[in-house]
């Protein structure tokens, strides 16, 4: 006769400690299966390297079951047939796991919910997903959205979640599938568990806008893959740093936003009718990192080698591409969704339509920096800049594409002419 057991289904959440919803799992009276399923439907549009970092992952998450006298059940298929699948083997009594808000992977989630199978989803990568103004309305500014959101917080919100490790289900190790049979080369990503670094946080106020110093958290891809708890992350920025609270704050007010407003457009319809120039050599020069601004050029350039981007040069490289180049921010919001390691679909949108000006909660559209200025003030040695623009100041280097005086002047008169008719 088939086993009975409780699923539990891995997916931005790879760690076995403080997971909301494989607490609730391990609590249910059966014993947990762990399954992570590679989905074809996703992969299409992830980076090798985020992919990479989710093998390394899985497989640490499964060494750890191990030692458990269980293993991780990996798959690689469509998630409604892996279930019916699971379905012929166990007596599935239920499926617990984590929520997720992107519209389609709510509607995955609904579809795996119509099999049948008892499905249970649980808040766990973020704190709050029901942060409202009095009138029941989502927030569309961060500033009224941040204080709420730190009124209403008590330590019971970041309290870590216990899980009774010996219920996993006992299984034989079997083999699973391989980076090469997902289609994917080993990169030169590398995979550790960190926590963020408490003396990094208490100087991270004033570090963390010059890319030269180790000054951020790099904890972007832990938290987008769940191998770090976000209430971990809070304690310890309630202990050590606001202005690190208020990052991840602004993480959680646009994945409010995303859920509320699942549209791909303009959150403010009238930048829509922006006419962007759209280029393709510029873009493919902004994309290369070979614009003549040496800042814009070193970021673009560690996007490319690494998969990472000092958090001060996204918004340089992003406004550059919108503002001197007037090149649509979907681009770059593509461009980034490809390579950035830590790439969360949410706060992507989010940054891209800040620079722009079209957001929710939105630089204005006058507001346009100066990359030269931009460079002087948080890299005035050049230490980043010679880091990733070695030929820079030789003839080697390119000329700027455009001036920054009539690049400015060219959009402000762009998007006010647009902006008014």
């Amino acid at each position: 006769m088939n086993e009975s057991v409780t699923l539990f289904w891995f997916r931005r959440d790879l760690r076995l400690e403080d997971n909301a919803g494989l607490s609730h799992a391990l609590s249910s009276g059966f014993p947990v299966l762990p399954v992570f399923i590679f989905d074809p439907s996703l992969l299409a549009n992830e980076s090798a390297r985020r992919v990479d970092y989710v093998h390394r992952a899985l497989s640490a998450l499964d060494t750890a079951l191990r030692v458990r006298g269980s293993s991780l059940q990996v798959f690689h298929g469509e998630p409604l047939a892996v279930f019916r699948e699971l379905g012929s083997r166990y007596k599935i009594q239920a499926i617990f796991c984590n929520r997720e808000y992107e519209p389609r992977l709510e509607e995955r989630d609904r579809a795996v919910a119509a099999l049948g199978f008892s499905f249970n989803a649980y808040r766990d990568h973020i704190i709050f997903d029901d942060i409202q103004k009095s009138d029941g309305s989502p927030y569309t500014v961060y500033t009224p959205y941040a204080a709420k959101w730190r009124a209403v917080l008590s330590e019971a919100d970041y309290s870590p979640f216990s899980a009774k490790s010996e219920n996993f289900l006992k299984t034989p190790v079997r083999q699973w599938v391989t980076l090469k049979e997902l289609g994917v080369a080993p990169t030169n990503m590398v995979y550790q568990v960190r926590e963020p670094d408490p003396e990094m946080l208490s100087n991270y106020a004033e570090r963390r806008d010059f890319p030269a110093l180790a000054g951020t958290s790099q904890l972007g891809v832990a938290l987008r893959f769940g191998t770090l708890s976000i209430r971990r992350c809070v304690a310890l920025a309630l202990a050590h740093s606001a202005a690190w609270l208020n990052e991840l704050i602004w993480r959680e007010f646009f994945i409010q936003i995303q859920h509320a407003f699942p549209a791909g457009r303009a959150f403010k319809p009238r930048y829509d009718f922006i006419p962007w120039r759209n280029d393709e050599a510029e873009f493919a020069a902004w994309c290369r990192g070979e614009t003549g601004y040496p800042l814009v050029d070193a970021g673009m350039r560690e996007l490319r080698e690494t998969g990472y981007m000092h958090n001060r040069v996204r918004m340089v490289t992003a406004s550059f591409l919108c503002k001197h180049l007037l090149i649509d921010w979907r681009w770059g919001e593509a461009h980034f969704a490809q390579n950035l390691n830590d790439f969360e679909r949410a706060v992507n949108n989010g940054n891209w339509q800040w620079a722009s000006g079209s957001g929710c909660d939105a630089a204005p559209y006058f507001r346009i920096f100066n990359p030269e200025a931009q460079a002087k003030k948080f890299d005035k040695d050049f230490r980043y800049i010679k880091s990733w623009v070695p030929e820079w100041g030789t003839p080697a280097y390119p000329s700027p594409l455009v001036s920054h005086r009539f690049a400015r002047e060219r959009a402000l008169e762009t998007y006010r002419k647009a902006l008014a008719e």
